[in-house]
């Protein structure tokens, strides 16, 4: 998954967050001062409530118990002050704080207990994320390579969508695609195709058998699932095979978003398939074979793979983000590209839906170096500055 990103609006967060932590004190503060400017008919004991109650979820175990204590103290010593207070009205007051002091002390542990699960699952999250999801190495076969997945909901790791990037014998090869479905029957899918592909990228000889294979191993994994899945269960996806000799790139699209092809003059274009193909996963509704579509890869141009979380972004007005029609006249140039084109894209369909993402998005950037960037790598590895 690479870096992801979570939801707009965290510098707001962080302030509120900063505020809310602030409000116990403020709230002892605001009532000592009130219950000695005012007269013995008025009371701060709610401000003295309240203040542990804040407190509890977002303090320590020690500073929780402090502010109670703090509260408690406040009470006794307002109430030592003001004679004309009755001695009932005095214990009342007190025992109340005390209680609410005392039951903010169990929330505190209990909230705790809860972040430390939450903590746990959390790490559990990203050693899967890690384990069926790597991130691409920056560098692979001479390409320079950027991968991101964005999840919808904040705080998920994992879902769907998937990618892989291979060097292999017949070129680098690559797979960009998105899971039908949600959770962790998605997710064994994902590991299913993740796995299934890397292993076909090493052995087949060409792109076409590569699909082949994936199909095979998605219909073993639909034989093992129970009820819709079993029948409606498939994948998109692209393949694509990339061989520097001869500066092609081969594609397989198996109804998956079409990638996009940006030159370094800014030029784009839309690798559209020649022939459309059902996705993964529903061979036994056809028996097309498929079909690589081959393009030139020209040095210092750039494919960007994508899955529906991106094209199918939509604003208030339910605009879709249309990738094509923004990226078209830019320019990402160096071999920080991939990451800079990546990062572009992340920003603006965060400020497209508002932050209000409703799927999944995993993008893969793929750059050709230029002559220039080839030649400035090999007398880096020969120990030349040049």
């Amino acid at each position: 998954m690479g870096q992801r990103g979570g939801t707009g609006g965290s510098g707001a967060t962080a302030h509120e967050r900063a505020f809310v932590r602030a409000l116990p004190v403020l709230l002892l503060v605001v009532g000592v001062l009130y219950d000695a400017s005012t007269p013995p008919d008025f009371t701060a004991a709610p401000l003295f409530t309240a203040a542990p109650l804040i407190a509890a979820p977002f303090y320590s175990l020690l500073n929780t118990a402090l502010t109670g204590a703090a509260a408690s103290l406040s009470v006794i010593v307002l109430h030592y002050g003001n004679a004309a207070n009755s001695h009932v009205e005095a214990v009342t007051e007190l025992l109340t704080v005390m209680t609410v002091a005392a039951l903010a002390v169990v929330t505190n542990r209990v909230v705790r207990r809860g972040n430390d699960r939450l903590a746990t699952a959390r790490s559990i999250a990203e050693a899967t994320q890690r384990a069926v999801l790597p991130q691409p190495d920056p560098r692979i076969g001479g390409l320079d390579i950027a991968a991101r997945y964005e999840a919808a909901q904040a705080d998920a790791f994992i879902g769907g969508d998937l990618y892989a990037v291979q060097d292999t014998p017949h070129g680098v090869r690559l797979i960009v695609g998105d899971v039908r479905g949600k959770g962790m029957g998605a997710v064994a899918a994902v590991a299913v195709v993740i796995g299934a592909f890397r292993e076909a990228a090493e052995q087949e000889a060409t792109l076409e058998a590569v699909a082949q294979r994936l199909e095979r191993a998605l219909a073993r994994e639909g034989t093992r699932r129970d009820g819709l899945d079993a029948f409606e269960g498939f994948t998109t996806a692209v393949l694509a095979e990339i061989r520097l000799s001869d500066g092609c790139v081969r594609l397989v699209n198996r109804g998956h978003p079409e990638p996009l092809l940006l030159r370094g003059d800014g030029r784009l274009c839309v690798l559209s398939p020649s022939e459309p193909a059902l996705p993964l996963g529903m061979g036994e509704l056809g028996g097309w074979p498929d079909r690589a579509d081959e393009s030139r890869f020209p040095p210092g141009a750039m494919l960007l793979f994508y899955t529906d979380g991106l094209s199918e972004a939509r604003d208030a007005a339910g605009v879709f983000y249309d990738p094509a029609a923004r990226l078209g006249g830019r320019i990402f140039p160096g071999r920080e590209g991939p990451h800079a084109l990546l990062a572009t894209l992340t920003q603006e369909v965060r400020r497209h839906t508002g932050g209000a993402a409703t799927d999944d998005m995993a993008l893969l950037a793929v750059r050709r170096p230029a002559t220039a960037d080839a030649t400035h790598g090999r007398r880096e590895r020969e120990g030349d500055p040049g």
